[in-house]
C-alpha cells in the first residue's frame, strides 16, 4: 500500500527517533518489550494477535466487525475492531482504533462543519485515531489514516487527535488479554508515525478542498485513505534502543 491520495504532498514526515524526549523514548521502549512479550505468550500456544479476535466468531466475512460488538474499555473510553476489505493492498485485514467522548477533554471540539451529513454528537462524538494493517500471520505491516466517512466519526484537528492517542488504553481481558495489551502498546511505540499520519491527513484534506471546490471533502468517496506508512516492531525498537544509548 502507498500514499494513494496526493503525491504532491509527499509521504508523511516522521520525527526522527533520536530527536524525541527521553521520557517518550522510555515509554516506547517499555511498549516495545510489551509487544514482544505478547508475541511470546501467544506463540507458545500457536496463536497470534488477529486469531485471538476471530476465535468463536464464525465465518470471517468481508467488512464485518470482529469481534462482534467491537472491543470497548468503558474506564478509558477506548474502542477498536478488526475487519477486512483491502486484500488487494497486501493485508489480511486491519484494526480501527477510537477514543470516545468520555476521554476527550471538554474544551476539545470537532472542527466546524456546515455539510449535510449528521456527525455523531454528545456521548457519541468519538474520534478515529489510526488504522493498523496486519499480514496473514497476524503481525503489523503498516499504519494508515482515513477520511471521516470511512469511520463515521466526529472530525477533530490533527493536533487534538495526536493528544488523544496517549489516552487510548484497553485494560481488560475480553476477548484476549495479550491482544488488548498489544493494541495499547502499539499506540505508544508508534506514536511518532501516528502523529505524522494525522498531520499529513489534515494537509491532504486541506489540499483536497482547494482542488475540489463545492465538494463536501469529509463525505467524498474519492478520498478514503489519506496516507500510509510501513511499520516494523523490531526496527522501531532497535531505533529506540539506539537513541537511548
Amino acid at each position: 500500500m502507498t500514499d494513494v491520495i496526493d503525491s504532491r504532498l509527499g509521504p508523511p514526515e516522521v520525527a526522527a527517533i533520536d530527536t524525541l524526549e527521553r521520557g517518550r523514548l522510555d515509554d516506547m521502549l517499555v511498549a516495545g518489550y510489551e509487544i514482544l512479550e505478547c508475541y511470546r505468550v501467544l506463540a507458545k500456544g500457536g496463536l497470534n494477535i488477529v486469531g485471538e479476535l476471530l476465535k468463536g466468531q464464525g465465518t470471517f466475512y468481508e467488512y464485518d466487525h470482529f469481534p462482534k460488538g467491537d472491543i470497548y474499555d468503558e474506564e478509558f473510553s477506548s474502542q477498536y475492531y478488526y475487519h477486512s476489505h483491502r486484500e488487494d493492498q497486501g493485508e489480511h485485514g486491519h484494526f480501527h482504533t477510537f477514543l470516545r467522548s468520555g476521554a476527550i477533554p471538554e474544551n476539545v471540539q470537532p472542527v466546524p462543519y456546515d455539510g449535510d451529513e449528521p456527525w455523531p454528537t454528545g456521548d457519541e462524538a468519538l474520534s478515529h485515531l489510526i488504522a493498523i494493517s496486519m499480514d496473514p500471520r497476524g503481525f503489523p505491516i503498516g499504519l494508515f489514516a482515513t477520511n471521516r466517512w470511512v469511520t463515521a466519526e466526529a472530525w477533530y484537528r490533527a493536533a487534538d487527535v495526536i493528544d488523544m492517542v496517549d489516552r487510548f488504553r484497553i485494560d481488560h481481558a475480553n476477548p484476549s488479554w495479550p491482544t488488548n495489551r498489544w493494541m495499547t502498546a502499539m499506540m505508544c511505540l508508534f506514536k511518532p508515525q501516528i502523529a505524522a499520519l494525522l498531520e499529513h491527513r489534515d494537509a491532504v484534506v486541506d489540499a483536497w478542498v482547494k482542488d475540489h471546490p463545492g465538494v463536501d471533502v469529509y463525505e467524498d468517496r474519492e478520498l478514503e485513505v489519506t496516507g500510509w506508512l510501513p511499520v516494523s516492531v523490531d526496527e522501531q525498537l532497535a531505533a529506540v534502543r539506539a537513541a537511548l544509548a
